[in-house]
């Protein structure tokens, strides 16, 4: 609550309290029968359990992780080198970020018509993550791009955590031609969304590079958007050769 300055009634949770006073002096108030007594005691209880109900909503509410200054690491290819393993061209089938608790059967979406990244749908797959199908296959020399979304209207979705991985985490992405190619993180870095550095991200890299992308920072309720962007760093460490059957 806050306190009553400059003639400005004090707000709870959003709601102006307003109290008044006699004119006059502070006479005492006149005699109440029981039945009002009663109802007025029943309103209040109910106004005290509303601001304690939005007090405990609003104590419970849990905001994804967003990247420590200590992860921002590199935005190169692992330990400096320029040319590091590659993997011939295969669509990607799913995505696994042990680290977080992110599994994931990749969607494969295009560009919408004014030439944004088309992204899975708020309302039914939330919990999907996509692979933009006009970038590298994850694996391919070049940058390979994965995207998803923090939250939704229902909760947490797939990237919800994106921002708490840190250099040296491992991201598992298993293509169709059954080897999975193992890329470990190099760095993780939020950027403004009136200043996201598009050539650095989605330019082609000489070795193959994995860039993981979600929304992140504050949320504009005006908007109803997020201000800034979480992107991780990848580059392909090694790879898994398909199993039995694979």
């Amino acid at each position: 609550m806050t306190a009553l300055r400059n003639g400005e009634w004090p707000r709870i949770a959003g709601f102006r309290v307003v109290m008044s006073w006699p004119q006059a002096g502070c006479a005492p108030p006149p005699a109440t029968p029981l039945r009002a007594r009663v109802a007025g005691l029943a309103g209040v209880l109910l106004i005290v359990a509303g601001v304690a109900a939005v007090g405990v909503a609003l104590g419970a509410q849990v905001h994804a992780p967003q990247p420590a200054v200590a992860a921002a690491g590199s935005v190169g290819p692992l330990n400096g080198k320029t040319h590091g393993p590659s993997l011939r061209r295969s669509l990607p089938v799913s995505v696994d970020i042990p680290a977080i608790g992110v599994h994931s059967r990749l969607l494969h979406l295009g560009a919408n018509a004014n030439g944004t990244i088309r992204v899975p749908s708020l309302h039914t797959q939330a919990a999907r993550a996509a692979w933009f199908k006009y970038s590298a296959t994850p694996g391919q020399i070049g940058a390979s791009i994965i995207e998803g979304h923090v939250d939704s209207i229902r909760g947490a979705a797939v990237f919800f955590r994106l921002g708490a991985l840190q250099p040296g985490d491992k991201i598992d992405v298993k293509l169709a031609d059954g080897i999975t190619a193992v890329f470990r993180v190099t760095g993780v870095r939020e950027y403004s969304k009136s200043r996201f550095p598009a050539k650095a991200v989605y330019h082609t890299p000489g070795y193959a590079a994995l860039r993981l992308i979600t929304c992140g920072g504050a949320f504009d309720y005006s908007t109803r958007s997020y201000l800034s962007s979480i992107v991780v760093f990848a580059a392909l460490a090694s790879s898994r050769p398909a199993g039995p059957g694979g």
